[in-house]
């Protein structure tokens, strides 16, 4: 069977519309031990930019009250946020391969 024979127009037309990245995944049963996943980044739509895991994720309807709480939240802590996400990008051994992976992948 070939790939053509099971792809439909409109899952085509995402595919076109939606990059191919490496993302670190961690796990909720051992996060000390983060694996390296392939994921999609949203070309267009509401959520423009974000690594989703499928590529139905990207024109999926948008939670507003999640999406509040999450502002007034990122509103509070932004300054250890910042601080974690940097330490983590340096140090983290999945964050560093995900990074050179992805060096090659860039979207112009």
């Amino acid at each position: 069977m070939r790939i053509n024979e099971i792809i439909t127009p409109e899952i085509e037309q995402k595919m076109l519309e939606t990059a191919m990245v490496f993302a670190r995944k961690v796990s909720k049963k051992n996060k000390f031990n983060p694996t390296i996943k392939q994921m999609y980044k949203c070309t267009s739509g509401p959520r423009f930019g974000r690594k989703v895991a499928s590529i139905k994720q990207c024109d999926a309807p948008i939670d507003i009250a999640k999406r509040n709480q999450m502002k007034l939240t990122r509103a509070k802590t932004k300054v250890l946020q910042a601080r974690r996400a940097k330490k983590t990008k340096k140090i983290n051994p999945a964050a560093i391969i995900a990074r050179r992976l992805n060096k090659f992948r860039k979207i112009k």
